[in-house]
């Protein structure tokens, strides 16, 4: 068994997550759902906060948040198999992890409306390692991150051999619950790798 862990967006918190982390995880496993450290003036938190357009590279200031909200996520990281993913921002930060001491430990990443913050560094982690299991969900309709980005990550997994499933509909920044029972289905087979590992 194992744990898994889903990240909220900009402006979620974990318990807006939580249904959806509870509807997902592999019978047996803990779940971990974590806060990004950065309060948003609107509601719930952040894993960075900037004015810039979402689709556009993170600048310094960003990444240095990014860094803070990764130190956060790596002291709550338990030992064991991970699945790890999240929505939007938080999709970004869960990749993050491929970069830490936990990246042997995760046997699949979700990535639901997101991109990669760091998508050259992402490759280079990437690079070299055991290939693992990577799920992407994105509408066509999202003005938030725009389907190129979502298609470059998946670009980035596929290229380091990774098994990668690519859900995509029609609707905008958002879980597309009329395909939440392929993600339900894709996070019991990951688990199973792990079982059978």
């Amino acid at each position: 068994m194992g744990t898994f862990v889903m990240l909220h967006g900009l402006t979620g918190t974990p318990d807006m997550i939580r249904p959806l982390a509870e509807s997902m995880c592999p019978k047996g496993w803990d779940i971990l759902l974590p806060e990004g450290p950065f309060k948003h003036p609107e509601r719930g938190s952040a894993w960075w906060i900037r004015d810039a357009p979402p689709d556009t590279p993170l600048d310094g200031n960003s990444l240095t948040q990014v860094d803070e909200s990764l130190a956060s996520l790596v002291s709550q990281m338990p030992q064991g198999p991970l699945i790890v993913g999240g929505f939007s921002q938080g999709s970004a930060l869960a990749q993050e992890l491929l970069s830490t001491e936990f990246a042997a430990q995760i046997y699949g990443v979700i990535v639901i409306g997101g991109k990669s913050a760091r998508p050259v560094e992402l490759r280079l982690s990437l690079n070299g390692g055991v290939p693992k299991r990577m799920i992407s969900m994105h509408g066509e309709s999202d003005h938030i991150v725009p389907m190129w980005q979502a298609d470059q990550t998946v670009e980035i997994f596929e290229e380091a051999g990774w098994d990668v499933t690519v859900l995509r509909h029609h609707k905008g920044h958002m879980v597309n619950l009329a395909q939440q029972q392929s993600l339900i289905d894709w996070v019991e087979n990951t688990a199973k790798n792990v079982d059978n590992g």
